[in-house]
């Protein structure tokens, strides 16, 4: 049987490409945290319901959608090192968009700045996952990209903790129970109030990326090249989806990326069914979710340091599909105990799916040849769409009985527990994905 542990998971020759470009994946994880609390925010002050508020998450992870594999077509032909560029610079764009669209006050322009900053994101993640597998030996890949992937939370946190004091602790349509309740004067003046709040994180991010971008022109970045004739693209996307573990892997991504950004989008509304419930409680305090979801956080942060420890010994379909249990367990406690403790379940949740995104993209690409893993990365980030679809089909669900997040009852628990139903879903499909690759590939190579 083959050593492999000795094998070293990033090589030192490669350190400095492999720190530039783990940087990267912060980016991306400061702007999903970002947004995720966007939600709640645009639906006070533009008066919105749940089902219009997803149209966020809908231009967020749409943008992944469209661009994902003009991205990979442009990188098959290019160099990663332009698809960097490209990417910052539509990243950047798109965040400075949100000055024009707080003037308008128009909520479909920040939408609109939101899909041309997730082109930039789609060029990022198409260029930087597959960079990262190609960094060192095949059997490392998986382990290389989970720690590349660690820096992501990094982002979260501080994304998270820029949306909670530069964003939420100064919008004043928050401090008012019936926002719509006021005369149309009072609404006017804060709404362009908070729709700067708003803004300005976002300029401030589309300043931060211009100057990165700078970093990435002036840096060498080596160019991993296969030897040979560039395969045909249709040969390639033959190939792609004559491969049945790639193909299952894009399906679980596309789950997995819904479950994800449904647990970290509605944790707010889950947060805020407890406190209706609970209103007329002496002495109750309004719970903080700002501070559940930093700890959700740092338990992703956790999960991924613990989940790229345990593939030294694991294998990668096995310790997906535990996790994918794991996370089961968490999201029925989130459904069926209602108040504080499922409000636990829900948190929870963010530990157990930590190491599912690299780990089923290196599964899903970790046969495929460099050509076939730049298109097949494509399909892995396009998969980022279920964070569009699937939060919107949870709003739908959540306004079953009116633009409140508890207005009726669903099977005998709130419309807002029931909702949570779609991520466990979910994570039942990634741990049957994780259990078929154990038993057709990892058991067989062994």
């Amino acid at each position: 049987m083959k050593n492999t542990t000795k094998t070293p998971v990033v090589s030192k020759k490669v350190l400095i490409p492999f720190i530039l470009v783990t940087s990267l994946f912060a980016l991306w994880g400061f702007a999903n945290a970002v947004t995720d609390p966007m939600v709640n925010a645009f639906k006070k002050v533009l008066e919105l319901t749940n089902t219009q508020a997803s149209w966020v998450q809908m231009a967020f992870y749409g943008g992944y959608f469209c661009m994902a594999l003009p991205a990979a077509l442009f990188m098959r032909k290019y160099s990663y090192k332009v698809g960097v560029l490209i990417g910052l610079g539509l990243y950047a764009v798109g965040a400075l968009l949100f000055y024009p669209a707080a003037i308008t006050e128009q909520f479909w322009f920040f939408c609109l700045g939101l899909y041309v900053l997730t082109f930039g994101l789609a060029f990022l993640e198409t260029a930087a996952n597959p960079y990262i597998l190609a960094m060192g030996a095949k059997e490392t890949a998986t382990q290389r990209l989970n720690l590349a992937q660690s820096v992501n939370p990094v982002g979260l946190i501080a994304g998270l903790l820029v949306a909670k004091f530069f964003v939420y602790d100064k919008l004043q349509s928050d401090d008012i129970v019936n926002f719509s309740a006021l005369d149309e004067t009072k609404r006017a003046l804060i709404r362009v109030s908070d729709l700067a709040v708003i803004r300005d994180p976002y300029v401030i991010l589309g300043l931060v990326i211009l100057a990165v971008f700078v970093l990435f022109l002036v840096n060498k970045m080596p160019q991993s090249k296969e030897e040979g004739t560039m395969p045909s693209l249709k040969d390639t996307f033959k190939k792609l989806l004559g491969n049945k573990k790639y193909v299952l892997g894009v399906i679980a991504q596309i789950l997995y990326v819904g479950a994800q950004i449904m647990t970290w989008t509605y944790i707010y509304q889950y947060a805020e069914a407890i406190d209706l419930a609970n209103a007329n409680v002496v002495g109750y305090e309004k719970i903080n979710v700002f501070t559940y979801q930093f700890i959700a956080f740092v338990l992703f942060t956790l999960g991924r340091i613990v989940g790229t420890a345990m593939l030294r010994f694991m294998s990668p379909g096995k310790l997906l599909m535990s996790f994918a249990l794991l996370a089961s367990i968490f999201v029925l406690m989130a459904i069926f105990i209602e108040g504080i403790f499922g409000l636990y379940g829900v948190v929870g949740i963010s530990f157990a799916m930590s190491l599912m995104f690299p780990t089923i993209y290196g599964i899903a690409l970790n046969d495929l040849t460099e050509e076939q893993s730049k298109v097949g990365s494509a399909g892995l980030v396009m998969a980022i769409v279920g964070g569009a679809l699937l939060p919107m089909l949870q709003g739908v669900i959540i306004d079953a009985g009116g633009r409140g997040v508890a207005d009726t009852k669903i099977m005998g628990v709130s419309e807002i527990n029931f909702s949570f139903i779609l991520p466990l879903i979910c994570f039942a499909y990634i741990a049957w994905y994780g259990l078929t690759v154990f038993k057709k590939h990892e058991t067989i190579n062994r």
